[in-house]
């Protein structure tokens, strides 16, 4: 089972993300600034890829974050990890002495490519998540539908860095192209669909500290449903000759046996 961070460690933790990317995107300005009065040489170019590779990995962990505390915070911690080992690498990378490298640089490379890749993705996808709770069937197909465009793109984006020599033809790319769009795509419409779209209202059940038992469970409920609903269901209750509370009740009883 996992354990639910607590909301002021969450609340921490996307400070401290919000506070690094200002952080760095402020010395990077810094440095460009310096270059252009006193010359740009290597320190202050590896200075500037390093915090443009902290700014990445602080503005992914952010998106990240976005769902630690939900049902799914398993993606964002599988996030924040991959983040952290394409930061790794990257620095890595950053500080290496080109003038000097040997064939292990090609394989740093492809993983910094692939772990970007992936960290990027998840990232995309941690935010379409805070959508996840919604109940609308035609809301959650389209935006499962973008999810699997997003896991998609990356494994097409991941296999030509993957594999030496790759060509997949130009029938390949152009499937990358149609893959991509329909990321984009449903990255714009879900989330607006999701401002107008009327949820599937839940029923809220009062909880019962302790076991429920027959004495401790409550017999009075309150149900809040949509209007609609509400002459859906005095429609059907004076068509059967009782009350819409009795329909209700009657209703509840078949599903919990």
């Amino acid at each position: 089972m996992t354990t639910t961070p607590a909301p002021s460690a969450v609340r921490g933790a996307r400070r401290i993300a919000i506070i690094t990317i200002i952080v760095s995107l402020s010395l990077t300005a810094l440095v460009g600034i310096v270059a252009l009065f006193s010359g740009f040489g290597e320190v202050q170019g590896k200075t500037l890829l390093t915090t443009l590779v902290v700014a990445g990995f602080a503005v992914t962990s952010l998106c990240h974050l976005a769902v630690v505390g939900r049902r799914i915070q398993l993606v964002g911690f599988v996030g924040i990890a991959v983040s952290a080992a394409a930061a790794v690498v990257g620095l890595v990378l950053v500080w290496t002495d080109w003038s000097n490298v040997g064939d292990w640089i090609e394989g740093w490379l492809r993983a910094l490519g692939v772990l970007a890749t992936i960290a990027f993705s998840l990232a995309h996808a941690n935010l379409l998540l805070l959508l996840a709770a919604r109940r609308n069937r035609p809301f959650r197909a389209a935006l499962y539908a973008t999810l699997v465009m997003i896991a998609l793109l990356a494994i097409l984006i991941c296999l030509p860095i993957l594999i030496s020599g790759f060509d997949g033809g130009d029938g390949y790319w152009r499937f990358v192209g149609v893959i991509a769009i329909l990321d984009v795509l449903g990255t714009i419409v879900v989330p607006v669909v999701g401002i107008f779209v009327r949820d599937v209202p839940q029923v809220a059940i009062p909880s019962v500290p302790g076991t429920v038992t027959a004495d401790t469970a409550p017999t009075t409920l309150t149900v809040t449903v949509s209007p609609d609903i509400a002459v859906k269901l005095a429609a059907l209750a004076t068509s059967r000759g009782v009350s819409p509370e009795s329909l209700v009740s009657a209703a509840a009883e078949a599903l919990v046996r």
